[in-house]
């Protein structure tokens, strides 16, 4: 094999595993392997960071950890009482609140949810923190010093633990929405206030029977993203 084809090897693979991944919002209750969620973790730490500071620190459950978590944040969500270390978008605008919007539409029209439902739209909302049954969630947190960079570094780790799990067959979703319920979080987990909470990982395997993993986002063209300079 030449060079230029393992590089087209290469990036062949990567399409391939970035057109497959979806978030998984519908999981069976078996349990990942540890041998597996160990390689994943291992994967996803070559993620390049910032002066390599690695800022990232994960607290993976498993088990009756992952059922007593679930609980907790569905418990404080369910309430009312959001309490988010770094704040959310002060308001989507123009084509962000488009994008936002019809991935809510497809994600409803998936489930079969109308769009003036709103108590149903609710009830799937807070399936956000029942992690959508996953028997696995990882909590990814920063150092509060680090600032915006050592956030950043972590949406690095979050997009390279994503494809790893894709690689390795493991189901995943990406979750800012249990971020929000940060106290149940440092409660369960025992989190240092000298850290923040950025996002959660819920994995494991895909219910492939149930709707709501039908669901498909679709992304900008490149015309829409990039500006050329040139001469």
């Amino acid at each position: 094999m030449t060079v230029s084809d393992a590089t087209n090897s290469d990036a062949t693979m990567l399409s391939t595993l970035l057109d497959a991944r979806y978030s998984c919002r519908a999981f069976l209750s078996k349990q990942v392997p540890r041998e597996d969620i160990e390689r994943m973790l291992r994967m996803a730490q070559r993620t390049p960071s910032w002066c390599n500071s690695q800022p990232w620190q994960v607290h993976v459950t498993s088990g009756d950890a992952t059922d007593r978590l679930r609980a907790a944040t569905y418990e404080q969500a369910a309430s009312g009482l959001l309490d988010p270390d770094i704040a959310g978008p002060v308001e989507y605008r123009g084509e962000y609140a488009e994008r936002r919007r019809n991935a809510g539409y497809a994600l409803y029209n998936a489930l079969s949810i109308a769009r003036d439902d709103y108590p149903e739209r609710t009830r799937q909302m807070l399936e956000n923190y029942r992690f959508f049954g996953a028997p696995h969630v990882a909590i990814v947190t920063t150092d509060k010093q680090l600032g915006t960079y050592g956030a950043v570094d972590c949406g690095g780790y979050v997009a390279t633990l994503l494809l790893a799990a894709q690689a390795l067959g493991i189901a995943a979703v990406p979750q800012a929405a249990v971020a929000m319920t940060a106290t149940a979080l440092r409660n369960e987990l025992n989190i240092s206030d000298e850290r923040d909470i950025v996002c959660a990982i819920s994995f494991g395997y895909a219910d492939e029977s149930h709707p709501a993993n039908t669901c498909r986002t679709d992304r900008a063209e490149l015309g829409d993203v990039v500006r050329w300079v040139e001469d």
